[in-house]
């Protein structure tokens, strides 16, 4: 399991385009922890009205559900910017040069992909609870709440499409580093060996004192 990584930036147009997209990664990943910690207010609200007024919170599990692909896909596109996202490397840990870039740049393809077609079907899944002509606009709701589904069930081919735009950054910036041969190539996760990382944590020690 690869450790921390980090990307390199200069004035390039795609290293422009990486920090433009990073904003909207850490928006998405913002709402994703705001949303785990709103279930520890709702399970508060259901625990406590349980026990002191004998009346828990209508839905709960229907809250949980919601709640559950913005806590557990929103911040995959963060994560995979900064190649702190789980993978193997036992292989790539071997190679350098344009052997590992070439390979990379195959890895994150063969990834987009994937995504693409998970993207176009998730959004078809939102577009079959999803209904202007209807009240609430929805097809579908939560059986104890009567909530529409479609928000959550949209909440999917975003997160899925923002990831596609990072995973093709990547795939530019990691073709890009296998062309020209680069060591230090941007816009892509440069992974860290056990004594960078050891002295990045000892940097940022020493920064707080």
């Amino acid at each position: 399991m690869a450790g921390s990584a980090a990307v390199l930036e200069d004035g390039s147009l795609l290293s422009r385009l990486d920090r433009r997209l990073l904003i909207l990664e850490r928006i998405f990943a913002l709402i994703g922890g705001l949303a785990v910690l709103s279930l520890m207010f709702l399970a508060v609200r259901s625990v406590g009205g349980r026990e002191f007024f004998e009346k828990p919170l209508a839905g709960y599990t229907n809250w949980i559900e919601a709640m559950m692909p913005i806590i557990a896909i929103l911040g995959v596109s963060f994560v995979q910017r900064d190649g702190t996202h789980i993978r193997m490397d036992i292989l790539v840990s071997r190679l350098s040069g344009r052997v590992l870039w070439a390979l990379e740049a195959f890895m994150v393809l063969l990834t987009l992909l994937l995504m693409m077609a998970l993207a176009v079907g998730s959004f078809e899944f939102f577009d079959r609870a999803f209904d202007c002509a209807r009240p609430l606009c929805s097809r579908d709701s939560f059986d104890d709440i009567n909530m529409p589904t479609w928000p959550y069930k949209l909440v999917v081919p975003l997160a899925f499409g923002l990831l596609c735009l990072r995973l093709a950054i990547q795939v530019v910036g990691y073709s890009r580093a296998a062309w020209l041969n680069l060591d230090r190539p941007v816009a892509v996760p440069m992974i860290l060996s056990v004594a960078d990382q050891a002295r990045l944590e000892a940097e940022q020690l020493e920064g707080r004192d």
